[in-house]
């Protein structure tokens, strides 16, 4: 239930080895593995567009073909930028990031010990601190994936009866894949979204949910077995 194969589709995925270490028993471990992989992984170099403008610091950066670093965006390595991929005016990317493909750093958004898959989208006013983001994840504009227990103790996640110990001071959210959150949505820290939940404007999920959740701010939890199509009224670009 807490693996990365619960959570997301690796398949297709280009750092698939990261998440398949064997050093990895829950799905937040790989992010404590990402220092380690970035130095491994990234060789130097700028396929893709920087606009002027922009600002690169350090040396240890990848950017893909076909990505392009509007004006105003500000990246500092270590940094894996995939391919067609935007970071957007004012877009802070803030070392250890692993970015995919065809992903979108919205305007103001600032990005920090995160991975985030392929077609993951961030556009808009968003924090993204100690998270893992799956594919096809839209955050509605002012979501904040909060990392940080007030009294700076280890996060827990709770299942059940079942309360486990990461062994992490700072973890904020696991996103499976096409996650969908509404605007201004604040998970705490150690939130754990299976794929397919909805999160709707003004929420703060906390703890696991499971496949096909709809969290909502004031009725708790709804599980749905079809998912209509579109988007549900109250969700946010």
């Amino acid at each position: 239930m807490l693996r990365p194969e619960d959570f997301f589709d690796l398949s297709h995925y280009a750092h698939r080895e990261l998440f398949c270490d064997q050093r990895v028993t829950y799905v937040w471990d790989v992010l404590k593995l990402l220092k380690e992989y970035l130095e491994h992984i990234i060789k130097p170099e700028i396929q893709g567009e920087v606009m002027p403008g922009a600002y690169i610091i350090g040396d240890h950066i990848f950017i893909g073909a076909g990505s392009v670093v509007e004006p105003g965006a500000l990246i500092k390595g270590p940094a894996y930028i995939g391919r067609n991929t935007q970071v957007r005016h004012g877009a802070y990317v803030r070392e250890r990031v692993l970015v995919g493909d065809h992903c979108v750093v919205g305007h103001a958004t600032e990005i920090k010990d995160t991975i985030m898959l392929d077609h993951a989208h961030a556009a808009h006013f968003a924090y993204l601190g100690d998270s893992i983001v799956g594919n096809h994840v839209n955050l509605g504009a002012g979501t904040r994936l909060a990392n940080l227990k007030l009294d700076g103790s280890n996060v827990r996640v709770r299942l059940g009866d079942t309360v486990l110990d990461t062994g992490m001071r700072k973890l904020g959210a696991i996103l499976g894949d096409r996650v969908q959150t509404g605007c201004n949505t604040v998970t705490n820290p150690g939130t754990l979204l299976a794929p397919d939940c909805w999160v709707y404007a003004l929420t703060a999920p906390r703890g696991y949910y499971p496949p096909g959740s709809i969290i909502r701010p004031s009725s708790g939890v709804e599980t749905i077995v079809m998912r209509p199509s579109g988007m549900t009224e109250g969700q946010g670009s």
